[in-house]
C-alpha cells in the first residue's frame, strides 16, 4: 500500500472563496447588529460615571468593562510577581485568573499603533472573531456541507452573549484556537493538532475535555488500522496530539507557579472568585440549580437539562457532526458541569458548544438519511437567529450594561 493510500480521506480544498465570502457577509451582518445594540446602550443608558477618559469613544470605553478592565490591566502592567493576600491571609481577586493569549496581543497592537487598549482590545477581539468565523464554518463544512455550516455560524453569531466576539474579551480567541484544534483532530492531521491544543493552555481552560476528544479520535483511528494501516511515525504523531492537550492544561498553572513561587498560584487565584471557598466537583452546579429552584425542583431541573443535552448529542438529528464534535460537546458540557461556578457566565462559555447551533437549525443529520427542502432550513435559522438577537438585547441590558456601584457580571 502507498503512503497516499494510508492517509485519511479529505476533501480537495479546505475552503473557496465564495464560501468564505457567504461567511464573512454573514458575520459582518451579525456583528453590526451587535454593534447597534452597544451603540444604544453605551450612548443613551449607561451611567456616565463609567467612561473616565474624554480621548476615547463611549462605544471603545463600553467595549472594556468588566473583565476587560482585567485585560486592560495585564496588557499595561503584565502580572504580579506575587499572588496578592488581605489581612485575614486570604488570596485576592488578582490577574492571575486570567489567560495571557488574549492581552499580548492586545499589547503588541498597542505597541505596533500606538493605540490605548480600550481601542487595541475591540480591534483585537473582532478580528479574531472573523477569524475564528471562517474556521468555525470550514470545521462544520466538513461535517454537515455548506448550508448547515452557514446555519451553524448565523445561530453563533447571533447567540445573546455573540457581542463578546467584538468586545475587550476572550471568546475569539477561544474560539478560535478551539476550533482550529478540533478541525484539525478530524482531519487527522495531528502534530499540528497538538501544537494548536498547547496554545489553547494561552487562551482558555478547555484542555481536559479537547483531551478527551483527542483520546476518542485517536483510539477511533487505531481501531481502524486493519483498513488504513498505521505507521510508526502516524503512531508518535498521535501521541503528540495527546502530549499538547495534557500539557495545555498544566501550561498556565505551572506558568503561575514558576512566576510568584506559589504552587496553587493559580487555583488560589480562581477561588478567589468564590470568597476563598474551596471549589469543589459538581457542587457549585447542583447548589446553583437547587438556589435557583429549589432543592429538589432543582436536581430535577439539572437532571431533565442533563437529559436533553445527551438525547440532543447522541440522536440521529446529530449524527452528521461525526464522532469528534458530539465527544466535544458531551465532553465541554460535563466539564463545565463539574468544573464550574455556574451563573450569568455560563451564557459566554456556551458558545463553545457551537456544534449544537447546527442540530437546532435542524442540519446535523448525517448525508442521505433526512433529506429536507432548503428553504426550510434558512427559514427555522432565520427565525432562530431574530429571537436569539432579541435575546442580546435583554443579555446586553442586564448583564454588559454596568449599574455602579455593582452588579452581575455577564
Amino acid at each position: 500500500m502507498t503512503r497516499a493510500a494510508t492517509r485519511a480521506p479529505r476533501p480537495a480544498r479546505l475552503l473557496d472563496l465564495r464560501f468564505v465570502g457567504a461567511v464573512l457577509l454573514l458575520w459582518t451582518l451579525l456583528r453590526a447588529l451587535s454593534g447597534v445594540i452597544l451603540l444604544r446602550l453605551a450612548h443613551d443608558h449607561q451611567d456616565p460615571s463609567v467612561y473616565d477618559d474624554p480621548g476615547v469613544g463611549l462605544y471603545f470605553q463600553f467595549a472594556t468593562l468588566w473583565d476587560g478592565q482585567w485585560y486592560e490591566r495585564i496588557a499595561t502592567e503584565g502580572y504580579p510577581d506575587d499572588v496578592p493576600v488581605g489581612t485575614d491571609g486570604v488570596v485576592q481577586q488578582n490577574p492571575w485568573a486570567f489567560y495571557p493569549a488574549f492581552p499580548l496581543l492586545a499589547r503588541g497592537v498597542m505597541a505596533l499603533t500606538g493605540w490605548p487598549f480600550a481601542v487595541a482590545g475591540p480591534v483585537v477581539a473582532t478580528v479574531l472573531g472573523y477569524a475564528a468565523a471562517v474556521v468555525v464554518a470550514g470545521l462544520l463544512r466538513d461535517k454537515v456541507g455548506p448550508a448547515g455550516a452557514l446555519a451553524g455560524v448565523a445561530l453563533l453569531g447571533a447567540y445573546p452573549s455573540s457581542p463578546t466576539f467584538q468586545v475587550a474579551y476572550t471568546e475569539s480567541i477561544a474560539l478560535l484556537v478551539l476550533a482550529a484544534a478540533l478541525w484539525l483532530l478530524v482531519r487527522e492531521r495531528w502534530w499540528a493538532a497538538g501544537a494548536v491544543a498547547l496554545l489553547t493552555g494561552l487562551a482558555r481552560p478547555v484542555a481536559l475535555p479537547l483531551g478527551l476528544v483527542a483520546l476518542v479520535v485517536v483510539v477511533a483511528r487505531w481501531r481502524r488500522r486493519r483498513e488504513r494501516p498505521l505507521r510508526p511515525r502516524e503512531y508518535l504523531a498521535m501521541a503528540a496530539a495527546l502530549v499538547g492537550c495534557g500539557l495545555a492544561g498544566l501550561l498556565w498553572p505551572a506558568i503561575a507557579w514558576l512566576r510568584t513561587g506559589r504552587a496553587d498560584a493559580y487555583t488560589s487565584t480562581m477561588s478567589a472568585w468564590r470568597g476563598g471557598e474551596q471549589v469543589l466537583p459538581f457542587l457549585p452546579s447542583i447548589e446553583r440549580a437547587q438556589w435557583l429552584w429549589g432543592d429538589l425542583a432543582g436536581l430535577l431541573v439539572l437532571a431533565g437539562g442533563i437529559g436533553v443535552l445527551v438525547l440532543a448529542v447522541l440522536g440521529p438529528w446529530a449524527a452528521g457532526l461525526g464522532l469528534a464534535l458530539r465527544t466535544w460537546c458531551l465532553g465541554y458540557a460535563l466539564y463545565l458541569f463539574a468544573a464550574l461556578d455556574p451563573w450569568t457566565s455560563l451564557y459566554r462559555y456556551l458558545m463553545l458548544l457551537f456544534p449544537l447551533f447546527v442540530v437546532l437549525a435542524g442540519a446535523g443529520w448525517a448525508p442521505g438519511t433526512h433529506e429536507q427542502p432548503r428553504w426550510l432550513l434558512w427559514v427555522r435559522t432565520g427565525a432562530l437567529a431574530a429571537l436569539m438577537v432579541a435575546w442580546q438585547v435583554w443579555w446586553g441590558w442586564y448583564l454588559f450594561r454596568f449599574e455602579p456601584p455593582s452588579d452581575y457580571p455577564p
